[in-house]
């Protein structure tokens, strides 16, 4: 349970208890994608292309952070149109998701809201690529 950080009225009490998110989303991806990557290129070159891939979406991911601290917004909204691009090429969906999420916030100008998207965006982006390497440690 949370408490207002003032009460009554001079506002002078602390707060008793502060509640804690800590936000988990699974990473949602589709191996389908992979599969037919690792099945048209052969082992060799599906893995270099994968890794290339997972490098470019690191990168994006980063990039699309500085820019919108920055409130650099056609920037953004092109970090934003490639992580999706990307994502839905490796297959994975909440990250694709997410990035339409941050178009459709940048579009609304909501700030808030597109802070909290970024921040949703680079969690669950950095889970999916965590998750590709695990299946890539795997065999898989």
């Amino acid at each position: 349970m949370t408490k207002s950080l003032t009460s009554g009225p001079t506002g002078a009490r602390a707060v008793s208890q502060i509640a804690v998110l800590a936000p988990f989303e699974k990473a949602g991806l589709d191996p389908q994608p992979l599969e037919e990557i690792f099945a048209r290129l052969g082992p060799s070159e599906a893995e270099n292309a994968l890794c290339r891939a997972m490098e470019e979406l690191a990168y994006r991911l980063g990039e699309l952070d500085r820019v919108h601290a920055q409130g650099r917004w056609r920037d953004a909204s092109r970090h934003a149109r490639e992580l999706g691009g990307i994502a839905r090429c490796l297959g994975m969906q909440s990250v694709a998701r997410i990035s339409e999420d941050v178009l459709t916030c940048l579009g609304d100008g909501d700030a808030v809201a597109l802070a909290a998207t970024v921040a949703r965006l680079g969690r669950v982006g950095e889970r999916s690529l965590y998750a590709i390497w695990d299946m890539e440690d795997q065999g898989g």
